[in-house]
C-alpha cells in the first residue's frame, strides 16, 4: 500500500469523493489512501511501536472503511472518521498480543501524608506542559520514549485522551472500560508521566 502524502482532500470535494469512492472508483481510493494514509500510520506507530504492525493496521483499517463507505453518513469529516478507525484497528492488534505481565506503576505516583498533602512536592513546577514539549523537535522523542514507559493499560489511555484526543466516553467505549475508570487511569498515567519526566524538566533543567 502507497502511503506517500497526497494533497488534503478540501471538506467542499469531499461529497464528491464519496461518491466516487461508493461507486467503485478505482481513482478515488488510491486518492484516499495517499491522502489520509501517513497520518493513518503515524497513529498506528504511537499506538504498537512496531513498523510493520502498524503498516498492517493501517491497511486493515483501510480495508474496513472500503467495506463500510456506504454507512459513513458525513456527520464528520472524513478524516476525523478514518482517523477512528485507525486507532481501533491499532488497538484490535494490541488485544490480540499475548499480553505481559505489566510493571506497578505505583513507584511513580505521588505519595500522601495523613493531613493529604503531597509527601514529596515538586521541587519547581515545570516550564512547560508534555504537550508543548512534544511540539518541540528537541525534546519530542524524548518525551515518546518516557510515555513509552509506562505500562501498556495506562500508556494507551494517555495516548488516547492526551495525544490522538478522543474525548472519555470514546476511549471508554474503544478499552471497555467505564468513564470513571478512564478518568482515574489517565490522571494516574499523568501523574506517573510527571515523575519520569521531572529530573530535566523542574527548574532550569527543561
Amino acid at each position: 500500500m502507497d502511503l506517500q502524502p497526497a494533497a488534503a482532500i478540501a471538506p467542499e470535494d469531499e461529497p464528491k469523493l464519496l461518491e466516487a469512492l461508493r461507486a467503485g472508483d478505482g481513482e478515488a481510493y488510491e486518492r484516499l489512501v495517499r491522502s489520509y494514509g501517513g497520518r493513518m500510520l503515524a497513529v498506528t506507530r504511537r499506538l504498537l511501536r512496531d513498523e510493520e504492525e502498524a503498516r498492517d493496521a493501517v491497511q486493515d483499517a483501510f480495508l474496513s472503511a472500503f467495506r463500510s463507505i456506504d454507512r459513513f453518513e458525513g456527520q464528520s469529516r472524513l478524516s476525523t472518521w478514518l482517523h477512528r478507525i485507525a486507532v481501533n484497528a491499532a488497538l484490535m492488534k494490541l488485544r490480540s498480543k499475548k499480553r505481559k505481565p505489566e510493571t506497578s506503576i505505583e513507584d511513580l505516583l505521588p505519595g500522601f501524608i495523613e493531613d493529604g498533602h503531597m509527601a514529596e512536592p515538586p521541587e519547581a513546577p515545570w516550564r512547560e506542559g508534555a504537550d508543548a514539549l512534544l511540539a518541540r523537535g528537541e525534546t519530542r522523542e524524548w518525551v515518546r520514549r518516557r510515555i513509552d514507559d509506562l505500562p501498556e493499560s495506562h500508556r494507551t489511555v494517555l495516548l488516547l485522551r492526551d495525544i490522538e484526543e478522543l474525548d472519555t466516553a470514546e476511549v471508554a467505549k474503544l478499552l471497555d472500560l467505564s468513564p470513571g475508570a478512564v478518568k482515574t487511569r489517565l490522571h494516574r498515567a499523568r501523574q506517573a508521566l510527571r515523575s519520569l519526566l521531572d529530573p530535566d524538566l523542574q527548574g532550569e533543567g527543561a
